[in-house]
């Protein structure tokens, strides 16, 4: 036990060394969880657009079209900057970015309205920013069931004058609130889940990263030739340990202070969170481990990182939902360690879910621990020291001879 004891110590001393001489694994494991989030959040902390400016092409020219006009230049999404006499100045206006929506209310509008036929109002939209796109569709069907449920009380009034002492506002009043999201933002619905795929693609990230390093400059590990008798097991878990206590405080900064900073929900247990969360971390190092056996170069690593972070971005869930995914997909999402920590959290921080309520994905979490982790302990066994191994030994046979050259010139040089 004190044998293996002091092999965790130098080990674990020694991965500080080589994090604390790496400005790319400071980058991964500092930088990227701590300045991400704020960037990020930064970007969408006005959680929804407002007041974007729309044109209306009014060929009704009617009070009940006028009406439509500014019920909807009063709703919060959209603004209506004025009129338009066809449909090729409104498009001239859009092309200019003068507006981002056109309004289109054909002639007989009120008309069909008054014959009890169907009044149809044309709306278009620009699709470069999905939130104007969104905002406008909102806008335009809140006003569409506010106008209908007055047309349908003046039609109930026709009926039985006596009928608006009863029936007074809407008939079928519609109240849309979101758990864990009250003012419906962007920020909140997608920054709690962007912050565990941050978490885990800065473990991966970088320990994939530390492989490279170590591949590149096996001498900052202590590996030679001759020297190679630590245990694989104390190895990993030493390494392990390191990351873990570099972690501790961008952890704590990611999951409780980013979302208290820009006012996310915070509904769950901090500490139960954390015990969630710890599962995922060991999942990723595990896949970190894993990866080393492919990452050769340090570089490397940032390739994999562009590539990868889309991919799980969209099989987390977040902007797709899973259950709408093929099996083919779905079966590759649940491999994913940020799946289920992303399912999880959010149930947990927006909607204060415990963790006994999540425990299907902390339980998922605990087996892809466990199975990532023995195969990292594959890749590094079998894979990762020999290459190490050989990289040390070619570099030692460089060394000794150049020694050996660099011995004969200078016999040379004292014959002459």
């Amino acid at each position: 036990m004190k044998k293996i004891f002091s092999q965790f110590i130098d080990v674990y001393l020694r991965e500080f060394r080589l994090v604390s001489k790496d400005m790319g694994l400071i980058l991964f494991f500092v930088f990227l969880p701590l300045a991400y989030p704020i960037i990020y959040s930064l970007i969408y902390n006005t959680e929804v657009v407002r007041d974007v400016p729309l044109v209306v092409i009014d060929h009704d020219r009617t009070a009940r079209s006028r009406e439509m006009t500014r019920m909807l230049d009063a709703t919060q999404e959209a603004w209506v900057i004025g009129y338009a006499n066809d449909l090729p100045e409104a498009r001239r206006a859009m092309a200019q970015q003068d507006a981002f929506a056109i309004l289109e209310i054909p002639e007989g509008f009120e008309r069909n309205i008054g014959r009890e036929e169907q009044a149809k109002a044309v709306m278009y939209c620009d699709m470069t920013l999905l939130l104007r796109y969104r905002g406008f569709l909102v806008a335009a069907t809140n006003v569409m069931q506010n106008m209908s449920s007055d047309i349908t009380i003046e039609r109930i009034d026709n009926i039985a004058p006596l009928a608006t002492t009863v029936a007074q506002g809407d008939p079928m009043p519609i109240s849309n609130i979101s758990m864990g999201n009250i003012e419906n933002g962007f920020d909140s619905f997608i920054m709690p889940g962007v912050i565990v795929l941050i978490l885990q693609q800065a473990v991966i990230l970088a320990i994939g990263m530390a492989g490279g390093a170590k591949r590149e400059r096996p001498e900052l590990i202590g590996y030679n030739p001759v020297n190679d008798t630590k245990s694989v097991a104390v190895t990993m878990l030493a390494q392990m340990g390191c990351y873990i206590t570099i972690l501790i405080v961008p952890v704590i900064f990611l999951l409780h202070y980013v979302p208290l900073i820009f006012a996310f929900p915070m509904a769950g247990n901090n500490l139960e969170i954390f015990a969630f969360i710890m599962p995922m971390i060991l999942a990723s190092c595990g896949v970190g481990f894993m990866l080393q056996g492919v990452v050769r170069e340090r570089e490397s690593v940032f390739v994999i990182w562009v590539v990868t972070s889309v991919i799980f971005l969209f099989l987390s869930g977040l902007t797709w939902p899973r259950y709408a995914m093929g099996p083919v997909w779905t079966l590759i999402s649940d491999l994913v360690p940020a799946t289920w920590g992303v399912e999880g959290f959010i149930r947990m921080n927006t909607n204060g879910a415990s963790l006994a309520q999540v425990q299907p994905c902390y339980i998922a979490l605990w087996i892809q621990a466990v199975v990532y982790l023995a195969l990292g302990y594959a890749v590094q066994r079998w894979v990762v020291r020999p290459a190490i191994r050989r990289t040390a030994a070619a570099r030692n046979s460089i060394n000794a001879a150049t020694q050996t050259q660099q011995s004969g010139e200078t016999v040379l040089n004292d014959n002459a």
